[in-house]
């Protein structure tokens, strides 16, 4: 899969890899009812907090783009189309996964749930699957809203079994460039430079929200300082890695604070998730020891505390001080 393509196709949230209850028994339909329930869940709140996230910082990110809040899904591309349709209450295949409240989705009267027809009045049941690959729809579709909303600000998207079914349009909001993706069977977070990665069985869904929300600030860090664009110039050896990854412990309360989550939540999701999941002695030599990722989160938060008090906002791109030889983003 190309690397821009698997991106795309990542950044609208598929969930293939989502086991599907045996098609045509009640339980089967219950139990798959049951899991995306529970799938819907998580990637609403994932995408509610990462767009303030999103938002909260596009003032100061490098590579900006529009977004509606809006997260689709495509039931032709699991393994079992009929049944998704079923339990979505769908004649065709893409649907609405999840809005952000607030969101130029939400504004337009877009509702979890709805069924997609069109972009901009183009049909999209006209689209071909491909069994190689699944996921070019939706990167089809993701093309379709962001050069609509690129190029005028809004898209028409034309729905149906939505409260207000037909076509609205939908303004979009500047957000810094990424995306939010919730990976199932997972525990794991990570970023490709592009989207940021949560495993549904991570522990940190369990946490207070602020503390969620360093998780996802931690992995948002690695995008926007440019640190995979880095890596790939200057290589992957353990010392590099190492500088990045605390590089984006130290810009955790940064990020947090625009986003309007107290900065102190990136300490205390360390203290919290460090103890217990960080490997002790079996950590990764790519990462400092939890306690000491922790030190260095508690030195940056008196310097946001100074950069808000001077500008009314953590102005990272000039108050934050980056690891030695990681002189700017995307260099």
């Amino acid at each position: 899969m190309p690397a821009r393509f698997a991106r795309l196709f990542l950044a609208l949230g598929c969930l293939i890899a989502a086991p599907v209850p045996a098609q045509g028994s009640d339980a089967g339909n219950t139990d798959l009812a049951e899991r995306f329930a529970a799938l819907q869940k998580h990637d609403a709140y994932l995408q509610q907090t990462g767009w303030r996230l999103l938002t909260g910082n596009a003032a100061f990110c490098t590579d900006t783009e529009k977004s509606v809040g809006m997260l689709v899904q495509d039931a032709g591309a699991y393994g079992q189309a009929k049944a998704i349709r079923n339990v979505r209450g769908i004649e065709g295949d893409f649907f609405v996964q999840a809005v952000v409240p607030g969101a130029g989705a939400d504004q337009a009267g877009i509702t979890a749930g709805a069924e997609l027809i069109a972009v901009d009045g183009k049909p999209l049941r006209s689209l071909p699957l491909s069994e190689s690959e699944p996921w070019q729809r939706l990167v089809t579709i993701n093309r379709m809203i962001t050069e609509s909303l690129g190029a005028s600000g809004t898209v028409a998207l034309s729905l149906l079994h939505a409260e207000n079914a037909g076509t609205v349009t939908a303004r979009g909001n500047v957000i810094c460039a990424g995306h939010l993706e919730l990976i199932s069977n997972s525990a794991n977070a990570s970023t490709n430079g592009y989207r940021v990665a949560i495993g549904e069985d991570s522990p940190a869904f369990a946490y207070p929200e602020a503390e969620f929300a360093a998780l996802l600030a931690h992995e948002l860090a690695h995008v926007v300082l440019g640190h995979t664009q880095w890596l790939d110039k200057h290589g992957r050896k353990r010392k590099n890695v190492r500088q990045t990854e605390r590089e984006a412990d130290r810009l955790m309360p940064w990020l947090l604070a625009n986003a309007g989550y107290p900065p102190e939540a990136a300490l205390q999701f360390m203290n919290r998730w460090g103890p217990r999941h960080s490997g002790g002695i079996f950590r990764k030599r790519t990462h400092d020891g939890w306690d000491e990722r922790a030190e260095f989160i508690a030195a940056e938060l008196p310097l946001v505390a100074q950069s808000m008090a001077q500008h009314g906002s953590a102005n990272w791109p000039s108050d934050f001080a980056r690891q030695p030889g990681i002189i700017r983003a995307r260099n």
